[in-house]
């Protein structure tokens, strides 16, 4: 792994979030910069912009994808499952035998981008048990962790929490507030999700309110962080936004916009 640059240097770190599959754009992320930071939901499972990419309709069919996005869409939920199980219902692959296979496919890619060094967490669509074998020796996985860089502590949290969609990494409350507390006071806290606060948390494309963290809001208002990165949210009703001694930034959907929000010191 490259050395961290020394305190009396100009640091500059690229942050990107909601990767989701583009791994062309992730090889060239790090370009300029001391290091990369990747906020997690490296998998793409379905593309709400373009129906045809994704491990569900690879599975599935375009038709089918369509299908279930207008009924997600509409929050329709309880349709969606049983829509989505009568499709796997006819599929002869053990279901999760299936997506691992998928996801395995993607991260093999997503991880040969990353350039090093990379520090990353996880997001509400990965598969934490199956980083370790992709991980290179560039690459730092932390979650509910804190690393240094540049002379600034970096504090991580992965995952989202509990919600009708059921995506593969979400944790109660409780787990997710533990970890908060286990990263403690650091310079910038860096997490998937954002704090729970209606500007941050509101899709506005989508039309609903994704899940943030009252935890995480506690956190920044009791420490005072720097900075506060997150993603999850891809077109949020505030990208950035101010509480306290705290600069909250939404660092963009970079699957769509290809582009890191770089942060200098």
């Amino acid at each position: 792994m490259a050395p961290t640059p020394a305190r009396n240097s100009r640091t500059r770190v690229h942050v990107v979030s909601d990767v989701h599959g583009n791994a062309r754009d992730l090889a060239r992320a790090g370009t300029g910069a001391d290091a990369l930071i990747c906020l997690g939901d490296l998998v793409l499972f379905l593309d709400y912009a373009d129906h045809s990419r994704g491990i569900f309709p690879d599975l599935f069919g375009v038709e089918n994808a369509d299908r279930i996005v207008e009924l997600r869409t509409a929050r329709r939920f309880e349709e969606a499952r049983e829509f989505g199980a009568r499709l796997w219902a006819g599929i002869d692959a053990d279901r999760g035998a299936a997506i691992e296979k998928a996801v395995r496919k993607q991260y093999a890619e997503l991880f040969a981008a990353f350039p090093t060094p990379t520090y990353a967490t996880y997001g509400n669509v990965d598969m934490p048990l199956l980083w370790p074998e992709y991980a290179g020796p560039g690459t730092t996985v932390l979650d509910g962790q804190r690393v240094e860089i540049g002379g600034r502590t970096f504090g991580f949290v992965g995952g989202g929490l509990r919600t009708p969609m059921r995506t593969p990494y979400e944790i109660s409350d409780e787990e997710y507030a533990a970890k908060i507390e286990a990263v403690g006071e650091v310079d910038v806290l860096c997490t998937h999700i954002p704090p729970e606060v209606p500007e941050l948390v509101y899709d506005t494309v989508a039309r609903r309110f994704e899940r943030g963290s009252k935890a995480l809001l506690a956190a920044i208002r009791r420490t005072r962080p720097r900075y506060s990165l997150f993603g999850h949210v891809h077109q949020p009703l505030a990208p950035r936004m101010r509480i306290g001694a705290t600069e909250c930034v939404n660092v963009g959907h970079f699957a769509a916009s290809g582009t890191p929000w770089a942060l200098e010191w």
